[in-house]
């Protein structure tokens, strides 16, 4: 079986994004307000109510709930915002807008307590394809639940709109087939303790990395790539011009790389030695019969070439391409005319003005996969050059290739929805605007597991980012990443490891924050576990403990508090225990290891005394960290009475005192 790299996995396609502005789809034609609100929607609860939209320059506008009103008068752009008086829960209530001639009327709104849950594709990951979905769809009636998901858009600035279909469901069968597993399950657990209506939105998008749910504005504050920035702020205003910045930002990475050897497959002159030819048919090249392909995560050159009239060269033309699974980087002539994200769209790329010639053009792919089928698809059909008369001429020659081994990933541009900076934030989190919000819930992590050690930095990063649009000090829930692959026989070092140590440790230093350990109900084999059930359980108990109050419940499972050496060993003490700590599978925990300074680790065997857990092997004595779970997928049997499970972590312990 293929091994997936830790940087792979996408749920659902992530789409190119063009910089143009997002059309608005949510709201009647001459709507007074934003398409946040409509019927059936959920408001917060006990704060100022903000209310906004769109009105005709300078007119008043009366905005009226349940014989409370408000009033405000559009700006210049038309836009206005009104603040109602907080309120406790309750409902269904009409919300009423009144501007000039104009009223619009919201019907069945609850005053209750809103969520945002986002992330990747665990969050994405709907109720139909979660554990028992058919018996769960059919008992799904919860009226006081409601469920609104955000439009799936990237754009390379900040919009105020969303793109398709929006709107508010009462969560019924009918609805929650298709909504956020997790989310619903959290709110549906939590509704049986804080009797209050939920309001759902639910902004995911699978495969996607943190970068691209914070705005330009604070990762370039949070010391992330300038250039890749500069290069996005130019693609709304002038896409050629970003191109070639950016295909010489990733010839210069291609030239520098480890193992660079200093050639430059883009190039037409390229020489033809090392290349072959590839199947008519092209597709995954995992079924191409190479046997060095079979199992193959990497990157891959493609080129071709096509000869053109004279005429044909000086039209305007688009290089169309079949789908790139996951990832490519296009050239024509030499020139980069386009790169995207996303294994089942094809591209289409607009050619410069003077680019194409008269004869032999070369056409160069470079295509990155990093989990399961890789390569560009066919037929040959799929691949072709359009022109502005309509006329159309296949790439038919034979498509050549070379692999391209190594470790080094090439960067990603910055424009790809949800591989690129921004681009998520801009199109599905900047149009919801400022809406009131009991918490946060973030489930993402798996697409950054290959630079996990900065990820603690962009986590940070991304709290404060939202914090500014939805409040300061606005409850956020993170969940630590499951397990997933094979447990390893010996430690090892882990990205996945490093993102989960990350959330604990971003988590742990904000008193709003809350972890939800999911690392027993990952799967070896799915990337997606079914069980988002429990998981919807977990997160319940952790808002009823950090959000709402309920100190006496501890919010998880055994948290590690600190390490210290002992004459016996190494002792970690532990919080937030139900009863008393217990294991499982064996006499003692598994999965515990002792470090040195240089991170080379050793299994402990590790014995339970009370609510610590006491730990010896060969580098007890001069250990430097203490590691439990650090593995993609661990096997980890230490838990309390309540059943909940300690999660990984990784503390350190004081230097050893050396002898005068």
């Amino acid at each position: 079986m293929k091994a997936p790299s830790i940087t792979g996995f996408v749920l659902s396609v992530a789409m190119l994004v063009m910089g143009a502005p997002v059309a608005h789809a949510g709201e009647s034609e001459g709507g007074l307000l934003h398409a946040l609100f409509q019927d059936h929607m959920v408001l917060q609860r006990d704060a100022a109510i903000r209310v906004w939209g769109h009105a005709r320059p300078a007119e008043d506008v009366s905005v009226m709930l349940d014989g409370t009103k408000a009033r405000a008068r559009a700006a210049a752009d038309g836009i206005w915002e009104a603040v109602l008086p907080a309120r406790a829960a309750g409902g269904p209530y009409d919300l009423v807008v009144e501007a000039g001639t104009g009223v619009q009327t919201v019907r069945d709104v609850y005053v209750g307590d809103v969520w945002l849950c986002a992330g990747q594709s665990n969050m994405e990951l709907p109720v139909w394809r979660a554990l028992d979905a058919n018996s769960e769809i059919a008992s799904a009636a919860h009226p006081r639940i409601r469920l609104f998901t955000v439009p799936q858009a990237g754009a390379v600035t900040p919009q105020s709109r969303f793109q398709g279909d929006a709107r508010w469901q009462v969560a019924s069968p009918d609805s929650v087939r298709d909504f956020s597993a997790a989310c619903f399950y959290f709110a549906r657990e939590l509704q049986k303790t804080v009797d209050v209506p939920m309001g759902l939105i639910q902004a995911a998008w699978g495969g996607s990395r943190i970068e691209a749910w914070t705005s330009a504005t604070a990762l370039r504050a949070g010391g992330e790539s300038g250039e890749a920035l500069d290069v996005l702020a130019l693609y709304a205003t002038d896409t050629p011009a970003a191109l070639a910045r950016w295909g010489r930002h990733w010839e210069r990475w291609w030239t520098t790389r480890e193992g660079a050897t200093g050639d430059a497959p883009w190039r037409a002159d390229v020489r033809d030695t090392g290349w072959r030819t590839a199947p008519a048919t092209l597709g995954a090249w995992e079924r191409w019969g190479v046997p060095a392909l079979e199992d193959y995560n990497g990157m891959v050159w493609y080129r071709t070439q096509v000869v053109l009239t004279a005429a044909q060269a000086a039209r305007g033309a688009t290089l169309e391409l079949g789908p790139a699974d996951e990832t490519d980087m296009t050239w024509v002539n030499g020139t980069a005319v386009g790169s995207r994200y996303g294994a089942g769209e094809p591209r289409r790329y607009p050619l410069p003005s003077g680019l194409l010639k008269a004869g032999i053009n070369t056409v160069v792919v470079n295509v990155l996969d990093t989990y399961r089928d890789g390569g560009l698809a066919g037929p040959a059909s799929a691949h072709a050059l359009t022109f502005d008369d309509g006329s159309r001429v296949v790439l038919d020659n034979r498509w050549r290739y070379r692999p391209e081994p190594g470790a080094d990933e090439p960067p990603r541009a910055p424009w790809q929805a949800a591989a690129g900076l921004s681009t998520l934030y801009n199109g599905m989190i900047a149009p919801l605007g400022h809406p009131g919000l009991r918490g946060m819930l973030w489930y993402q992590g798996e697409s950054n597991t290959g630079d996990g050690a900065a990820y603690a930095a962009r986590l940070r990063v991304l709290r404060e980012d939202w914090r500014q649009r939805f409040g300061a000090q606005v409850p956020w829930l993170v969940v630590q990443l499951a397990g997933y692959g094979m447990p390893p026989s010996a430690p090892v070092e882990s990205g996945w490891a490093q993102v989960r140590e990350a959330q604990r440790r971003v988590v742990a230093e904000d008193p709003h924050s809350g972890l939800v350990v999911a690392i027993d109900i990952g799967d070896a084999y799915d990337i997606h576990p079914p069980n988002k059930q429990e998981l919807g359980r977990r997160l319940a108990r952790v808002a009823r403990h950090t959000i709402y109050g309920e100190r006496a419940l501890p919010p998880t499972g055994p948290t590690a508090r600190n390490a210290a050496r002992t004459t016996d060993g190494v002792r970690v003490t532990f919080d937030d225990v139900t009863g008393a700590l217990l294991t499982t599978g064996a006499n003692g925990p598994i999965g515990f290891e002792l470090c040195d300074a240089a991170k080379r680790c050793d299994y402990a065997d590790a014995a339970l005394d009370g609510r610590y857990v006491v730990l010896r092997g060969p580098r007890a004595a001069n250990a430097m960290y203490v590691r439990y779970c650090w593995a993609d997928g661990p096997v980890c049997t230490l838990r309390d009475t309540a059943g909940l499970p300690a999660g990984p972590f990784e503390l350190s312990l004081p230097a050893v005192e050396v002898p005068r």
